[in-house]
């Protein structure tokens, strides 16, 4: 039956949004594991991570800007949707694996939320959302 409502474009461009999504995982992990082995023991753990946010919203942008036209979307309200199921699936895996697979307590999982304790984790999810967007106006500059 054909997909006269273009449905699979928008499939298509869900599959290429978690696919770099994924990617962005990957790298974050790398980022993050490079930040305690070499950032924490200077600055110590809060530091570091409220560091981290700054430095992987820039690495989550700069993977934005090589991935946004693969990703093929077709509008700004698209790029804002790439961007919001990032945020949601970030979120999911970060509770997930922190708790179940690093262990971490949930108020230390909590505490990256918490933006008036210095938790930055909130910014990084709001640039983590405009990232697909700003990509591809800097694109068309």
């Amino acid at each position: 039956m054909p997909d006269n409502y273009g449905g699979g474009a928008v499939n298509s461009m869900i599959g290429r949004s978690i696919f770099v999504w994924m990617l962005i995982i990957l790298v974050e992990m790398l980022h993050g594991i490079a930040r305690t082995r070499f950032l924490e023991p200077h600055v110590g753990d809060r530091k570091a991570r409220q560091l981290g946010v700054i430095t992987g919203s820039l690495l989550i942008f700069i993977l934005s800007l090589l991935l946004v036209p693969w990703i093929d979307a077709g509008s700004a309200g698209q790029l804002l949707f790439v961007g919001l199921l990032w945020a949601i699936l970030t979120v999911a895996f970060e509770l997930i694996f922190g708790r179940y697979v690093a262990h971490f307590s949930w108020e230390r999982l909590l505490s990256d939320y918490n933006l008036k304790g210095g938790g930055l984790m909130p910014l990084g999810l709001l640039s983590m959302i405009l990232s697909p967007w700003l990509a591809s106006l800097l694109r068309e500059v």
